[in-house]
């Protein structure tokens, strides 16, 4: 591994540590930097500010390794993303409860648009219409998980369990909406 990315993974686990103990607003750069043992040179060397830190560790950790060809359904890659959530629920039920600008929930939109794009295709009315749908689609799947990675359904339910509920629900409804 480089030095670069040595140093980049370190910050990522200073940043993991730090959210599992306190809420995001009250990290600063100098927490990170203290945590990881480097100085604060180095970390704006490898990132603008700590929401960048955020989101790197989401495009390494998940779109880095997403493998597209790996998908057969826009499901497939809805149950990658929530297992990859599960794995790393402590840190990402404080990443999606960021807000404002450089949120993690708009970098979450604008990464992974492209995608659901891709899988809405075959299902969106039109093409003048995609922006509209990709982002209402997106919004719901964000909402749902804040709230399941924050423990507000009934119980503690495992990422298959999750995405199970909700193919049901999505085809509960679907079957019920007239044209």
């Amino acid at each position: 591994m480089s030095d670069s990315n040595f140093t980049k993974n370190a910050l990522a686990q200073s940043m993991k540590n730090l959210m599992r103990g306190r809420p995001f607003e009250k990290i600063s750069v100098s927490d990170i930097c203290v945590e990881c043992g480097i100085n604060r040179k180095s970390f704006y060397y490898h990132f603008r500010d700590k929401y960048d830190l955020v989101n790197w560790i989401f495009y390494v950790g998940f779109i880095g390794e997403m493998d597209m060809s790996s998908y057969q359904t826009g499901w497939d890659w809805v149950e990658d993303i929530c297992r990859y959530f599960y794995r790393e629920k402590d840190f990402y039920r404080v990443a999606l409860k960021i807000e404002g600008q450089n949120s993690f929930r708009d970098y979450f939109m604008e990464i992974t648009a492209p995608v659901a794009s891709l899988f809405l295709q075959d299902v969106l009315p039109s093409k003048e219409e995609e922006s509209f749908f990709v982002t209402f689609v997106l919004d719901a799947f964000l909402a749902a998980l804040v709230r399941w990675l924050s423990g507000g359904y009934d119980h503690e339910m495992d990422a298959d369990e999750f995405t199970s509920r909700m193919k049901e629900i999505l085809h509960r409804v679907g079957d019920t909406i007239p044209e």
